[in-house]
């Protein structure tokens, strides 16, 4: 996201995160006013996102989606299962996905987020 406004949101989103962890009400609140960025930049996979987050935090006062497993290599094991996971981790990592949301790599992650965040609705 370009928007200078956007930017210093995720920031402090970012900070509060590291800082206190998931604070469900001030949380909802930032993901709700930067929300409207994505959507001025024309970056639908990243309001729809936004959306999907706030939604989950409100009905569920966490973040119950772990940060998506990397394909494994052809020919190689998968090392590890599904682990343990930190919600605050992962909420970190899918803001700076959005906060980088140019890179083609990171909307195919924020994907499969959203993703996630819709297969835990159901």
């Amino acid at each position: 996201m370009n928007n200078p406004k956007a930017q210093k949101l995720i920031k402090k989103i970012l900070d509060d995160l590291d800082h206190a962890g998931i604070i469900t009400n001030t949380l909802v609140e930032d993901l709700k006013k930067l929300r409207p960025y994505a959507v001025e930049e024309k970056l639908p996979v990243v309001a729809k996102a936004l959306r999907l987050t706030y939604e989950h935090l409100e009905e569920n006062y966490t973040f119950d989606i772990p940060i998506p497993e990397d394909e494994p290599i052809e020919g190689e094991e998968e090392e590890f299962s599904t682990q343990e996971f930190s919600a605050d981790e992962s909420l970190m990592y899918l803001i700076n996905l959005i906060k980088n949301a140019e890179n083609p790599m990171n909307i195919e992650e924020i994907r499969e987020y959203n993703e996630a965040l819709q297969a835990y609705e159901d």
